[in-house]
């Protein structure tokens, strides 16, 4: 014992000397070592420079201001304490005044909500839905929760409901179903008695309502005696993209490339999405828009705005109030396309003025389903009576003959495309304007999506890529892994497989079309890495290219490597 009592004596004695020593070191630092400090000062400052002089001296008051900084923080805690301490009755009043203001804001949404009560039980007609608020205000004695509950008070309603408009309607469902439920969510034995009335409350409603999609209702009866116009199934690929080209020039005086035309429509052939990219006034617009007269169905022009988020921006939304769908021509020319036969364009001009794997998220994975019947959009829970003949089950499908086109700037306005868009879509360069040329009036014509389909398949046919060609894109391919990291990848692939053939049977050439996929889809990677560190590899790269494809192939490849080398 002896010996433990030894141990903790020469142990607490050490952190009691340690504890004083740490309090004597404070109090030397910031109070009695300032004797020393100056001493220090006065030894060294007649020996200095004069710039080494203001230093010291600046020296001196940082040292002097940390104990004072210190002295007036402590002292203005203990004031505020102090104050803080001498002030719980004002404290007090306070947090009463503040009870008393949340019980004031309290009252008036109560009174707010029982003037819109009043306003919907007007617009329903006579009789009034038995409403408690709106009874506080007009009657002189209060319903009963019974009277609230019964059958008879909503069977009112519902008479009231069959004369009165969408508002009135949405007010009566709002109103009946909110009287199933009691106070605390469970229904009480009141609101289960007349539950069969409830739910008659609702059917009548829903059917006074009236359409709650007009526009894809008008959509219907435009379509309910549509004539379907004689096709002209019997035209070539090549005489189609030529075709459109002379229509543009002649019928609206727009004048593009065969090469540009090429690519779109073997764009179409690869991708449901296509990006038009370039400098403003090139003819980006005016592309898909000509197109789409050429084809008879003129495309549907969507401005998307930098506060473009979600999906609703697109499709609209279901008004809980209204009782109706918030519907948007995006959402109109998307189901009038499951009355067309012909392709439908859909254009998003400046669509990366806002993110599109925000807004554009959902349509992005519903056309990745491998198969077409996958191809539906969730409009609302439910359907209803009187909903578009072509929505089921409150969906409506992406019909295959719709393409969406986008236009897209690069500027400080706009957002980055990012490579999850790019590797879903087929982006189409426009950096310069054609030269206007003459022709003869050139017609619009009718082809179905299903005839455009069978020509793209046909041109897989006739027009496979060449083993030779293959055999190189497989070395650039292992070329671009070895040294960059960069692949083909599967989905880039099966674009090549139909791009090319297409691209061919419209008059261009396997290696020109091969050369525009691997500048705007493989290539295009190199502006998301560091450039200034592949440099050398580039000029490697270049180098390989025309040692594999020849010093003429190739170009638009390597000049976009020279751009970017350049760039960086």
């Amino acid at each position: 014992m002896s010996e433990f009592l030894k141990f903790a004596y020469e142990l607490l004695s050490q952190v009691v000397y340690n504890i004083v020593t740490w309090l004597v070191a404070f109090l030397k630092l910031f109070i009695t070592g300032w004797a020393e400090y100056f001493l220090i000062f006065r030894t060294y400052f007649p020996t200095l420079e004069v710039f080494a002089k203001i230093l010291s001296v600046i020296l001196m008051i940082i040292l002097f201001a940390i104990p004072v900084l210190l002295v007036i923080i402590l002292v203005r805690h203990m004031i505020l304490r102090h104050q803080l301490k001498a002030d719980k009755t004002d404290n007090a009043a306070l947090y009463k005044e503040i009870g008393r203001l949340n019980k004031q804001v309290l009252s008036l949404m109560e009174e707010k909500n029982s003037i819109l009560a009043l306003k919907v039980n007007a617009m329903g007609g006579t009789k009034r839905i038995p409403y408690v608020g709106a009874s506080a205000l007009t009657d002189d004695v209060l319903p009963t929760v019974g009277e609230v509950t019964s059958g008879k008070g909503l069977a009112e309603a519902a008479a009231t409901a069959a004369g009165a408009g969408a508002v009135a309607a949405g007010a009566v469902i709002a109103a009946a179903e909110g009287g199933v439920a009691g106070a605390a969510g469970v229904p009480s034995a009141a609101a289960m008695a007349s539950a069969p009335v409830v739910n008659a409350v609702i059917s009548e409603a829903k059917k006074n309502i009236g359409h709650r999609f007009p526009k894809l209702t008008l959509v219907d009866e435009k379509y309910a005696n549509y004539q379907i116009p004689e096709y002209n199934n019997d035209i070539t690929l090549e005489e189609f993209a030529e075709g459109y080209r002379l229509f543009a020039a002649s019928q609206l005086k727009l004048y593009y490339t065969p090469e540009i035309v090429r690519r779109f429509v073997a764009g179409m052939a690869a991708s449901k999405l296509l990006i038009l990219e370039g400098i403003s006034g090139t003819g980006k617009t005016s592309l898909p828009y000509s197109f789409s007269r050429y084809l008879y169905n003129p495309a549907t022009i969507v401005s998307v705005q930098p506060s473009y988020r979600d999906r609703s921006e697109l499709l609209g939304y279901f008004n809980e109030f209204s009782k109706r769908f918030n519907e948007t021509e995006f959402l109109r020319a998307l189901y009038e396309a499951n009355y067309r036969e012909e392709p439908t364009l859909i254009v998003l001009d400046e669509m990366n003025l806002a993110r599109i794997e925000y807004y554009f998220a959902e349509m992005l994975s519903v056309l990745e389903m491998p198969s077409k019947d996958e191809w539906v959009l969730d409009l609302v829970p439910t359907a209803w009576e009187g909903d578009p003949v072509k929505m089921d089950g409150g969906k409506i499908h992406v019909s295959d003959a719709t393409w969406f086109v986008g236009t897209a700037n690069n500027d400080d306005s706009t957002f980055t495309i990012t490579d999850k868009v790019y590797d879903r879509a087929m982006p189409i360069e426009l950096n310069e304007r054609a030269d206007a040329f003459e022709c003869d009036p050139q017609p619009a014509c009718y082809v179905t999506t299903e005839h455009l389909e069978y020509l793209f398949q046909k041109a897989k046919v006739e027009h496979p890529i060449s083993d030779d060609l293959m055999d190189k894109m497989q070395k650039l391919d292992s070329y671009l892994v070895t040294r960059f990291k960069l692949s083909f990848g599967n989905r880039i692939m099966k674009q090549m497989y139909d791009f090319i053939p297409v691209y061919v049977a419209c008059g261009g050439t396997e290696l020109d079309a091969m050369d525009y996929i691997v500048a705007r889809k493989v290539l295009k990677k190199f502006e998301s890495m560091n450039v200034s560190f592949v440099r050398d590899e580039i000029t490697g790269l270049i180098n390989y290219i025309e040692k594999t494809f020849g010093k003429a192939g190739m170009e638009d490849s390597k000049s976009y490597l020279r751009r970017i080398q350049n760039l960086y």
